[in-house]
């Protein structure tokens, strides 16, 4: 893949003017607002795992419309106090997956909280949570064109929903310090991850890979790839629906979001990336709300970003603003 995209100087200072809906901030603190009219009602218990390092728990708490939402819940066996933790949400098709998988964050004493994706678990990784919103109209193969005629029914509004409630819910367990918490993903869980860090108060920061689901207007004209030719495919046999989908998709930007995103966080992007075009990566990250923010970029790389090396540096940069330390 070459590089298809604003050169690399022209994307470090690409925050475009975005047109965002007037009543965006009311929307969200209706919709998180009735969500909360439902105690979190989180529930964990043991789960069995060959990890002797490891203590993991399968977690349940209620998400969008009091519906039941599962994740993981990881800690380092035999951690001398609660430690503050990481919330991850999980890429396009995604679900938490096994109990085995995910175990990273741990290894490294965190808490670690794997948020299943509603609905999702198609692709490599098990899910365990049906998306049970009623008929949401015509859509695509998928989830991004899931109730796209109109913010009220669209698909992410119940997955960040859930995201925001999934912070609500670790923060209630006394097994780790809710005090101390990070939001982190890639892809999808990136884009989740941004609009999470929007709408909840008082997170520790935010680690945001080669994010999708940001600055959909540039993405849809300037790459080929799914997931975001799958709104092309809905809108090439729709044709009169363009202005409500877009219209309805500015709820649900991480460019839009990001502004109000107030936590320090550490982005990275592969300036090749066909999936998500670094130029919609960065209308995210320069738009973030806070100064305190850094991108690492990996100019050869496509959609995985920086893989192990950037998990590197997401340790250095954790263990400098949450306290641990690892030998």
């Amino acid at each position: 893949m070459p590089f298809f995209d604003l050169p690399a100087e022209e994307l470090r200072g690409y925050a475009p003017a975005l047109s965002e809906p007037d009543d965006l901030d009311a929307f969200w603190a209706s919709t998180l607002e009735t969500a909360r009219t439902y105690d979190v009602d989180v529930r964990a218990t043991a789960a069995a795992t060959p990890l002797r390092l490891i203590e993991t728990w399968d977690v349940s708490f209620l998400g969008y419309g009091g519906q039941p939402v599962k994740a993981w819940l990881h800690l380092p066996a035999g951690a001398p106090q609660p430690p503050p933790v990481v919330v991850e949400y999980i890429g396009y098709g995604g679900g938490r997956g096994l109990v085995h998988e995910h175990v990273g964050w741990t290894l490294a004493g965190y808490a670690h909280l794997v948020v299943d994706n509603r609905g999702q678990g198609w692709g490599a990784e098990a899910d365990a949570t049906p998306d049970d919103d009623p008929e949401t109209g015509t859509s695509g193969p998928a989830f991004v064109t899931r109730g796209i005629l109109d913010p009220a029914t669209y698909y992410y509004r119940r997955l960040f929903t859930d995201g925001v409630r999934a912070v609500d819910a670790v923060r209630g367990l006394p097994l780790v310090d809710g005090s101390r918490v990070v939001v982190s993903g890639t892809s999808q869980g990136g884009g989740i991850a941004i609009a999470v860090a929007a709408l909840s108060a008082g997170l520790a920061g935010a680690m945001v890979d080669v994010p999708f689901l940001c600055h959909f207007e540039r993405a849809v004209g300037l790459t080929d790839s799914a997931p975001y030719q799958e709104i092309v495919s809905y809108l090439r046999s729709n044709r009169g629906h363009a202005a409500a989908a877009y219209s309805t998709l500015r709820y649900f930007d991480g460019a839009i979001l990001a502004s109000r995103a107030t936590v320090p966080a550490l982005f990275s992007v592969g300036l090749m990336d066909p999936v998500c075009p670094p130029s919609t990566v960065f209308a995210a990250f320069n738009r973030w709300g806070s100064a305190d923010r850094s991108i690492v970029e990996y100019p050869f790389n496509m959609h995985e970003g920086g893989e192990a090396f950037q998990r590197g540096r997401q340790y250095a940069w954790l263990a400098e603003r949450l306290g641990v330390r690892y030998k």
